[in-house]
């Protein structure tokens, strides 16, 4: 009789494959069940997968194969890999049930080994090179499996970026589209959300950092999206007040942030949305604050309309912003201070640490200088608005 080799041992079950295959089923569904899942799978597609996997670990061992192909990628591990992947079935139970077709074919090899009575030196080249061959066909899966996860994600993370700039974009006005959003993203469709929207840094940072973490510690819902400038924050109140979620984030801000209320919920969001933007670029860059919308209204007014704020500014200040800086600046405090007072010298004067005579000398001064009376309701609302637009960045 000729020398029986490894080679041997496996090739006798080239042709038995489909009775290896309904063992690999057997095992898969009675030994410790609760670690398989592959409900997605139907069970003919599973039945040939196994068989597939079985054939290719034969085909290696026997010769039918190429060893040398262990160093380049497994077409067939792959597949599976993905393939599986795509069903949600989880990586371990494919690789237990690599592990026990593994088992199978060495059981089979045994077999083989006792009907010819092989030298256990022959056992042991094949015991050898049989679990070579799973973990090289495991660590194909695993890669496989895991670069379809991350396409998975990339896929599902643009269908959602896309799903929030369509909310912005006023789509939830449509009540089809508003269900379907809001059960996508898990959100209310109606009830009041704030809208934030946070600078990013040039390094990539959030001027809101943690926020959905710190919200989630409160079970407070939000869903969180970036653009290439900002992040924005769509947070459903669901009974908390605007001031609560606020003061929980405060703490995280480092850097500008806006927000809004959407009063109507989702169909409303893409109008907040708009208005926090504008609130935000009422703050200077560089700071440090989270503002609403209903603490900016007469900033947030003028950043709507950059060219009338300047105009404003230059037909209401423009004589003092001509004046020399230190007599300039103290002119501009004064009349903020005086406008802050209700137009009141005598508190102006206790704000500014000078006397009340001091305050309406100087008063006096930006009278003459602008050409006319600082009294009356027009002159309070233009002087106040125009003071406003010079913190304004345009």
């Amino acid at each position: 009789m000729p020398d029986i080799t490894s080679r041997d041992l496996a090739g006798a079950w080239l042709g038995e494959v489909p009775v290896l295959t309904e063992r690999l089923m057997s095992a898969i569904f009675t030994d410790n069940p609760e670690w398989t899942d592959y409900r997605p799978v139907p069970r003919q597609e599973l039945r040939d997968g196994c068989h597939r996997y079985l054939s290719r670990v034969l085909g290696l061992l026997a010769g039918e194969v190429p060893m040398t192909e262990l160093h380049d990628v497994d077409d067939m591990a792959e597949e599976i890999g993905r393939q599986r992947a795509e069903q949600g079935v989880p990586l371990e139970a494919m690789l237990r049930t690599f592990r026990l077709g593994g088992r199978i074919v060495w059981e089979a090899l045994l077999e083989s080994a006792a009907t010819v009575q092989a030298d256990p030196a022959v056992v042991g080249t094949a015991a050898t090179s049989m679990w070579t061959v799973v973990d090289h066909l495991s660590s194909a899966l695993s890669s496989a499996y895991r670069g379809a996860q991350l396409e998975q994600l990339r896929r599902d993370e643009r269908w959602r970026h896309a799903l929030i700039e369509e909310l912005l974009a006023d789509r939830a006005r449509e009540a089809a589209f508003a269900r379907r959003a809001g059960d996508q993203l898990e959100l209310p469709v109606g009830g009041a959300y704030l809208v934030l929207v946070a600078d990013i840094s040039p390094d990539g940072a959030p001027a809101l950092r943690g926020s959905q973490t710190a919200l989630g510690a409160l079970r407070v819902r939000s869903v969180w999206h970036t653009r290439a400038d900002s992040q924005i924050g769509l947070v459903p109140l669901e009974g908390r007040t605007e001031r609560s979620v606020i003061d929980r984030l405060r703490p995280l801000v480092r850097g500008r942030v806006a927000a809004a209320v959407a009063q109507n919920g989702l169909p409303d969001v893409g109008v907040a949305h708009r208005l926090a933007v504008t609130t935000l670029s009422t703050v200077r860059r560089g700071a440090v604050a989270l503002v609403t919308v209903d603490e900016r209204y007469p900033e947030s007014m003028l950043a709507r309309s950059p060219e009338l704020a300047r105009r404003l500014v230059a037909a209401r200040l423009g004589p003092l912003l001509e004046l020399p800086a230190k007599e300039r600046d103290m002119l501009l405090t004064t009349l903020t201070a005086w406008l802050e007072a209700d137009r009141s010298a005598g508190l102006a004067a206790a704000r500014l640490y000078c006397h009340r005579n001091t305050v309406l000398n100087r008063l006096q001064r930006i009278s003459t200088l602008l050409d006319r009376d600082l009294g009356g309701r027009q002159a309070f609302v233009e002087l106040s608005l125009a003071l406003s637009a010079l913190e304004l960045d345009f």
